[in-house]
């Protein structure tokens, strides 16, 4: 284990959550499970999720996940991003702005695209102002139409100045 790991406390939903996020994500599996008796449910476990270690307990109604603490998901391209997108909505997720979607465990994910990143990075402050303009427009993040607010505040059509 590493010196700091996310501890995610659910309801009693754990064992649900780890199915849905070891079959979503690459790189994820359950390492360790603990039950409340011989046969009775899980009451804690560490998992991986994409590469990352969690821990992970039932501990009743006292806590609630909220936005505040989310998981930033750095997709590589579009396809990428419709592939999560899809996972989660099909879950049960429900979907809210500029990236993020909340899935049916309470958890707040936001699914980036890598192209995103790199057209806000941008020195132009002009450019970055409109790609972040019309990301505050999307739920889901498009990369053609981030792509286009780029351009348009370019002045150009062509991607020969995009980072």
């Amino acid at each position: 284990m590493k010196k700091i790991t996310p501890f995610l406390m659910f309801n009693d939903q754990l064992e649900a959550a780890m199915e849905f996020y070891t079959a979503t994500f690459p790189d994820s599996h359950i390492k360790s499970l603990a039950r409340t008796g011989t046969d009775g449910p899980i009451s804690s476990a560490e998992f991986v999720v994409g590469g990352q270690v969690f821990m992970g307990f039932n501990g009743g109604p006292y806590f609630t996940f909220s936005e505040g603490i989310s998981f930033y998901v750095d997709c590589e391209d579009q396809a990428e991003v419709d592939e999560y997108w899809n996972k989660l909505t099909s879950a049960g997720a429900t979907p809210s702005q500029c990236g993020w979607i909340t899935d049916p465990f309470g958890i707040s994910w936001q699914i980036v695209p890598r192209r995103f990143v790199e057209l806000i990075r941008d020195v132009n402050p002009e450019r970055v102002k409109a790609v972040m303009e019309a990301m505050m427009t999307m739920v889901k993040l498009d990369v053609a139409g981030l792509e286009k607010a780029y351009r348009e505040a370019s002045n150009d059509t062509t991607d020969s100045h995009a980072p």
